[in-house]
């Protein structure tokens, strides 16, 4: 999905350090409760590995994650070798650590089902792409009957034992494999939890992942968790990048390297945009319902219109995103928008989502750059 005004690409992962990451909100404050599991019997086995082919070092022949931009073999993390690690992703213990340390997107999740413990109570749950398992064990700890949680990637060894160490393994059990060859042991389930979100919301998502577990196993009158998610979109001035990054390639040491400035310009943004460089209104450009959402709903094309607040030049378009929950008995879900921060404990929570990582506040430049002036009008298309 790009603009087609800005004949720019999608975004595409990088990781980056810690203190690029944008801010973000939660629509509902995070409690600082503790909430202490239930005694537990002794541990029983966790982990179920779906059958794969025999090992073959021919990478196209490798099994996908669905979702997960990568290919991924399914071996022991300890096991595992540098070219294992490159082609499986989210084997990386630092995008984990990096997702858990992400205070306003987990605090969001946990929020939700702490403070709705009446939804989960006795109720079997599932877990699409559940990772270390934090979501499965939230889950839990709300009152779940059984949660099943379903990864492709190999930390999901690890999971095993996190689960253990927390008393949760006769409750939590997680598969190694893809949603889509994994056979549960029940028919259908009472409630669907996953982070699905990609770059600028579905590119590289798991949303088709989830629609699949969605329509497999949901039974009728379940719940998902989140359930809402919106995608707009802004226009901002970044003078100072586009001389940076973009025009230091027609003198590089006395020489004229023109030609690879056109290709930084599809290139992808990783960096923090500031709330004031913001010129537009924003815009909707796509809002889905994730109960009745299909995946050919997910490849769409929006005209829409941006107004100039102040006279301005144009430099990028900007996307950020609205996640909710609205089965929760309050308000509850979190949001990229540039001007939306949470304050907490007299200090400023900064999230995992930013330009160019996991899809929130993404940038595309703009070749052709002219001044605008305030109160006028744009058209755009988005494809």
């Amino acid at each position: 999905m790009g603009l087609r005004h800005s004949r720019c690409l999608l975004l595409r992962r990088k990781m980056a350090e810690p203190d690029n990451s944008e801010r973000q909100r939660t629509i509902t404050t995070p409690q600082s409760q503790s909430f202490q599991p239930a005694s537990l019997p002794k541990p029983v086995p966790t982990v179920h590995h779906v059958p794969h082919p025999p090992h073959t070092p021919h990478v196209a022949a490798l099994p996908t994650c669905p979702g997960r931009g990568k290919m991924a073999k399914l071996l022991n993390p300890e096991e595992m070798t540098s070219q294992d690690y490159y082609f499986d992703s989210y084997a990386h213990f630092g995008i984990h650590e990096e997702m858990l340390k992400d205070e306003v997107r987990t605090l969001t999740y946990r929020n939700a089902m702490y403070h709705n413990k009446h939804m989960f109570k006795d109720k079997i749950v599932l877990d699409v792409g559940s990772g270390t398992g934090i979501l499965s064990m939230f889950a839990a700890n709300a009152g779940a009957r059984h949660v099943y949680g379903i990864e492709c990637s190999s930390i999901s060894e690890y999971s095993e034992k996190i689960i253990k160490s927390n008393h949760l393994h006769n409750v939590i059990t997680i598969f190694n494999g893809k949603v889509e060859e994994v056979e549960l042991p029940v028919e259908k389930v009472d409630i669907i939890i996953s982070e699905w979100m990609g770059y600028c919301l579905f590119y590289e998502s798991m949303l088709n992942t989830v629609i699949f577990a969605r329509d497999k196993w949901l039974k009728p009158g379940g719940l998902m968790f989140p359930d809402r998610a919106a995608l707009y979109v802004v226009a901002i001035e970044d003078r100072q990048y586009k001389d940076f990054k973009i025009h230091w390639w027609e003198n590089v040491y006395g020489f004229d390297m023109t030609c690879i400035r056109n290709v930084a310009m599809r290139e992808p943004l990783v960096d923090v945009v500031d709330p004031k460089q913001v010129v537009t209104n924003s815009c909707l450009v796509k809002e889905v319902d994730i109960y009745t959402v299909k995946p050919e709903d997910l490849s769409f094309t929006t005209a829409f219109c941006l107004q100039i607040q102040r006279n301005d030049y144009v430099h990028a378009m900007v996307t950020y995103f609205n996640i909710e929950f609205t089965k929760c008995h309050k308000k509850t879900g979190f949001s990229t928008d540039l001007n939306c921060i949470l304050i907490a404990s007299s200090r400023l929570l900064k999230t995992l989502w930013r330009i160019g990582q996991r899809g929130g506040t993404s940038g595309f430049l703009i070749q052709w750059v002219k001044r605008r002036r305030q109160g006028e009008r744009t058209q755009y298309v988005c494809n």
